[in-house]
């Protein structure tokens, strides 16, 4: 993680981060909030939704030898023009890392693919094998 006094500290994350030379690199489809059978957790709830998209974003990165801790950056994907929606969302994704402040993204956006989804988080992870 690269962090600098030359840029805001107001940010909760560092504004970039390098994978090491020997990284194998991890690119995440959008993690959604989608159960098991296809249907969307907590229908009409951001901070339900980014916790949902939380537990699958874990869920794939372990399919590809990785963790929330391997992540060298993401983008979170909110289906509201409310920067209160994109705060409940965000929130939720920022304890869910803790310590590791990877660089981030946080966009407002018109719709997202699925019924009733409100939220939906991309990702990089860099692990070496």
């Amino acid at each position: 993680m690269i962090r600098t006094a030359a840029l805001s500290g107001v940010a909760d994350y560092a504004y970039a981060a390098t994978a090491p030379k020997d990284a194998r690199l991890i690119f995440l489809a959008g993690a959604c909030p989608l159960e098991l059978d296809g249907s969307t957790a907590a229908v009409g709830d951001y901070a339900g939704q980014a916790a949902k998209c939380v537990d699958n974003l874990r869920t794939a990165l372990d399919a590809a030898g990785a963790t929330l801790a391997d992540v060298i950056t993401t983008r979170v994907l909110v289906a509201s023009s409310q920067q209160a929606d994109l705060v409940a969302a965000w929130e939720v994704v920022r304890a869910a890392f803790g310590d590791h402040d990877v660089p981030s993204t946080l966009m407002g956006v018109t719709v997202l693919g699925y019924d009733d989804q409100l939220v939906e988080i991309e990702a990089v992870a860099a692990v070496v094998d």
